[in-house]
Formats: structure tokens, sequence, C-alpha cells
């Protein structure tokens, strides 16, 4: 089997992928998307399976990356994993709240306003506030702003289509505290104040002048994160940090209630998307809001769950949850990653 990893524009974003792959054993090459002759290069290669990294960092740049992986698979049929569609729906939550609204999927109410006139008639409406906006693109909290009433939402309108734009964080999330120390890691690994610096760079020169996007706020004392990769399910809780749990980096690893994994694994079941961190609202009747989902995500600590202070996986076991004990998550996942792939391209390949 040929496997090709499809890098993004950013350096190293091959890495976590070839090491999933040297740790099986697995012949692989890489593959930049961004470069001119991409397709040259596929072509050579003659993959029976890619191995996406979608970029999401910038506008430009996640357009193209999708824009060129659709080629890929819809016209060269050319299997991908993540799918295609779980990579168009991550970093672009323009595109997301679309796809939830077709999808009749429960989610908090989001709208979006490529027009001045239309976003400012909005704004002089009864407008119930907080109200979060949103850019397009931006991980772990950045690009979001908590919008308190009608002044700042006027101001946010005017800034996105005659200003700055509206501008994701720029340089390290001062929120999540421990400054020294992380800087001090930093300087112990040069590799990644490297993709720091390049990442900060690109951040400050992607602004959103062209629409806004704005969603109804939650109230929450923490959001749900359930990870599905292959048939493994992970969850645990996101606490808040001011109004916000995305980027908090603050977690409570107790045990799910097993109706959440059931709403998930309908879910991702549904599309058949195995790689996925879905984000979700409990709201007051114990229902369930979705808030974003991504193929690719971070991972600050060496695991996703722990159970009574066990580190461990869920799997669905005869129509029963059954938690299994033991480490899943190392290499970021990507171990795991690489498995569920394989088993996606030879449910395929039957």
């Amino acid at each position: 089997m040929k496997v090709v990893i499809l890098k993004n524009e950013m350096s190293h974003s091959e890495d976590r992928w070839v090491k999933a792959c040297q740790n099986r054993s697995i012949e692989f090459s890489v593959i930049d998307l961004s470069r001119h002759d991409w397709l040259e290069q596929i072509r050579l290669a003659n993959p029976d399976l890619l191995l996406t990294r979608p970029s999401g960092l910038t506008a430009p740049f996640k357009l193209m990356y999708d824009e060129r992986l659709e080629i890929l698979v819809k016209e060269l049929n050319i299997p991908c994993f993540p799918t295609l569609e779980e990579v168009k729906i991550y970093e672009n939550k323009r595109y997301f709240s679309y796809w939830l609204n077709a999808n009749n999927l429960p989610h908090s109410e989001t709208l979006v306003f490529y027009f001045e006139k239309e976003a400012m008639a909005y704004a002089g409406k009864q407008v119930h506030f907080p109200l979060v906006a949103k850019t397009n693109i931006g991980a772990s909290g950045s690009g979001v702003v908590i919008l308190e009433n009608k002044n700042q939402l006027t101001e946010y309108i005017q800034n996105t289509f005659h200003g700055t734009g509206s501008e994701k964080r720029v340089g390290p999330n001062l929120k999540k505290g421990k400054i020294l120390q992380r800087g001090f890691k930093l300087l112990l690994n040069p590799k990644r104040i490297i993709l720091k610096y390049n990442t900060y760079k690109a951040r400050a020169f992607d602004s959103q002048t062209d629409f806004v996007l704005f969603q109804e706020y939650i109230p929450h004392d923490f959001e749900w994160r359930v990870v599905r990769i292959g048939d493994s399910f992970f969850a645990h809780k996101k606490l808040l940090l001011g109004k916000m749990t995305s980027g908090s980096l603050k977690k409570e690893y107790s045990n799910p209630p097993l109706k959440l994994l059931d709403f998930v694994k309908e879910l991702t079941d549904k599309f058949n998307f195995k790689s996925q961190a879905v984000d979700l609202f409990e709201s007051s009747d114990g229902n369930y809001l979705i808030n974003e989902m991504q193929c690719i995500f971070g991972q600050s600590d060496t695991f996703q769950m722990k159970v009574d202070g066990v580190i461990g996986k869920y799997i669905m076991n005869e129509n029963s949850w059954e938690f299994l004990p033991g480490d899943f998550n190392s290499n970021e996942s990507f171990n795991l990653r690489l498995d569920a792939a394989l088993d996606y391209f030879h449910s395929i390949n039957k």
C-alpha cells in the first residue's frame, strides 16, 4: 500500500503522521500540498491512501488545502483520512454553521453577514447579549470575542468592514498562565520556537474584512469534549476561564454520562467520521448543542480520558459501553489515528 502524507504550508506539520508511520513500520512519502507542483508529485507517487493534515491557520491556505484535496478525492478518486468532509468542516466556522443547519443538528444559533448594511440592521434590533463574535479560522479561542452591548457590536462590525478587520490573537495566550514555564520549555526546543514565530506571523497578517459571524452565547460552566478515533471514544470536561472554555487548558477528568457517548457515536456514525473532537454544551434540560467539530486537534495532556483516576477509553461492545484501561493517546493520538486510517482504507476496499 502506498501512503502519502499531505502536509500543509507550516513547517513540521507532517511530523506526527511521520512518527506514527514509523512506529507502525508503514512505508510513506510526504508531499507538500501548498507547492506549485503538488498534482505532478501526487501523480508520480500514485498513492492508495492520503493522510491529511489540513491547514487551519490562515484563510487563503485553508481554502487552498480544501480545494486541492477535493480534486484529489473527487477527480482522481484517491481516498483520504480524515475524510474530505471532515477536513471541510475543520476550522471553517462559516461553512460549519451551514453544514449544521443543513443537517438539522442541534447547535447554538449562528448568523453570517457579508454586507455591512445587513449586519448593522441586525445590530439595530433587540440583540440578546452577551453575543459571541468569531473569525472563520481560529483555534484555542483565537479570534473569539464576547460582545457585551450594542456599542461593542457596532464597533466590531465597523472595524471588520472598514478598519483593521476581525483580528485573531497574536502571540501567546496569556489566559493560560504559566508563562515562564511555557517559555522555558520553548527554549529547550528551538524547532518549536521557529514554529511559534511562524504561527504568530501568519496570524498577524490574516485579518477578516469581508464578513462577520455571530453566535448565540450559551451560559455554561464547562464544555464537553468527546473524541472519537476509529471506534475508540474519550471524553472530558473543558472548564471555564472567564467566559470561554476554548484555549483555557483547564480540564476535569471524570466518568462521562453514557448518553453523551451515545450522542456522539450516532452523530459520527451518520457521516462516517472516524477522527473527531466534538465540543458540546449541555443545556439545562440535559440536551446537547454542538459547538465545534475538529478532525485534527491539540492535546495538552498525554491522555484524553480518566475514569476514577484510570487512563483509558470507551468502546461499544455488543451494544453496551465498555471502559478499557490503557494508554491509547500516545504521539498526540496519531498512532491511534493511523490505525483508524488503515481500518478505513480496508473497509472501502473489501
